[in-house]
C-alpha cells in the first residue's frame, strides 16, 4: 500500500503584511496543511487557528526554521515597498529585498523545499511608449531604475529565477500582479492612487488593471496545494480608465502638460512636499502596462470572480461612491 504524502507545512514571509494577512485567513481553514508559519518581524493582527509565528526578519539566516518546522511549501510575499528618498535609503532597502529573497531561497536549499512561490509585479515590464497590448510573459522585464518598487522587484524576481534554473527539482512559481484591491488595501501603492487630488498627464487617459485581494489569496492557496511551476501574470478581467477611476473615487483630477508634470512632481518628491513618487511614477498614468492572463487560465484553470472594476469597488469606502 502506498503511504499518503504528508500534509504541506507552508511559510509565508511578511504574513503580518496586507496580502500576507490575507493569505492566513484563507489558509486557516485548509485540512491539507499541518501547519502554517508566518514570518515577519511584525506580530499578527489577530490570531489564527494552526499558525505559529516567527518574529524574525528574512535577512536573518532562516534555515534552522525551515528545518525545525519541516517547511516544505514557501509564499515569499516580504517587500519593502515604499521607496527611499535618498540615494543611501535607496540602496539600503535594495540591499534588504534583495538579501531577503537570497536568505529565503538559501533555506528552501537547507531545508529541502519542494514548493516556492514569489509575488512579483507586472511593473516591471516598464511603463514605455512601445509597450505592447497585452503584454505576455514573454516579454522582458524594462523596469526604470528610478522607480524602485518596479526596479527592486525585477532584481529579486531575477534571483528567483536563476534558483529555478539551478533547482529543476524545485515548483518555482512567479506571479506578476497589477495592483492589488479590496477591503483590507492600506499600503503605500493604494494610498498614492486616492490622495485627495489626482495628477494627471495631459492627452492621457490611461486603462488599468486591478485584483482583488480575494482572488490573489484564492489563487495562492490553489498554488500552495497544487503547485504549477512557471510565470504568470494575474489581473482581473476588464479595465479602469484613469478618468473613470477619478471619477469612481470622487477624487478632483488636475491634468497638466508633462512638460510641467514632470518637474513640478520631482521638485515635489525632493522637498519631501509629497511622499509617493519621483517624477518616473507619471510615467504609468501615460503609458499603460496592461497584462494578459491567458497562460494562467490555460495552465491553471484559475480566473478570478472580480473584474478590475469590481476590485477598485470594493476598496472604495461607500461615501466616495457616486
Amino acid at each position: 500500500m502506498n503511504s499518503q504524502p504528508r500534509p504541506s507545512v507552508v511559510a509565508v514571509t511578511g504574513a503580518s503584511g496586507y496580502i500576507g494577512s490575507r493569505l492566513l485567513q484563507e489558509l486557516e481553514e485548509e485540512e491539507n496543511l499541518a501547519k502554517v508559519v508566518a514570518i515577519d518581524t511584525k506580530p499578527l493582527e489577530v490570531p489564527f487557528h494552526n499558525v505559529f509565528l516567527e518574529r524574525m526578519d528574512v535577512t536573518q539566516p532562516l534555515d534552522d526554521t525551515f528545518r525545525g518546522h519541516n517547511v516544505n511549501v514557501v509564499v515569499h510575499l516580504a517587500f519593502t515597498i515604499k521607496p527611499g528618498r535618498t540615494q543611501n535609503e535607496v540602496e539600503k532597502i535594495r540591499r534588504s529585498n534583495l538579501d531577503g529573497v537570497r536568505s529565503v531561497l538559501k533555506a528552501c536549499c537547507a531545508a529541502k523545499v519542494r514548493n516556492f512561490i514569489y509575488l512579483s509585479s507586472h511593473t516591471i515590464y516598464g511603463a514605455h511608449r512601445s509597450n505592447t497590448v497585452p503584454m505576455t510573459e514573454e516579454v522582458s522585464p524594462r523596469p526604470s531604475p528610478d522607480f524602485q518598487y518596479a526596479y527592486d522587484k525585477a532584481l529579486c524576481e531575477g534571483s528567483v529565477q536563476d534558483f529555478a534554473g539551478e533547482h529543476p527539482e524545485v515548483n518555482v512559481t512567479v506571479l506578476r500582479s497589477c495592483v492589488v484591491m479590496g477591503p483590507g488595501a492600506d499600503n503605500f501603492v493604494t494610498r498614492a492612487f486616492f490622495k485627495p487630488v489626482l495628477l494627471g498627464v495631459m492627452g492621457y487617459n490611461p486603462p488599468m488593471q486591478f485584483l482583488h485581494e480575494d482572488d490573489l489569496a484564492k489563487l495562492l492557496h490553489m498554488l500552495i496545494i497544487e503547485p504549477h511551476p512557471g510565470t504568470y501574470n494575474v489581473a482581473g478581467e476588464g479595465v479602469v480608465h484613469y478618468k473613470r477611476m477619478a471619477q469612481l473615487s470622487r477624487r478632483k483630477l488636475v491634468s497638466l502638460p508633462s512638460a510641467m508634470a514632470y518637474p513640478l512632481t520631482q521638485m515635489a518628491w525632493k522637498l519631501g512636499i509629497q511622499k509617493d513618487s519621483p517624477a518616473a511614477g507619471l510615467d504609468f498614468i501615460r503609458y499603460p502596462i496592461l497584462i494578459s492572463t491567458s497562460k494562467l487560465k490555460e495552465a491553471t484553470g484559475f480566473s478570478c470572480f472580480y473584474t478590475s472594476e469590481e476590485a477598485l469597488m470594493d476598496y472604495l469606502p461607500d461615501d466616495s461612491l457616486p
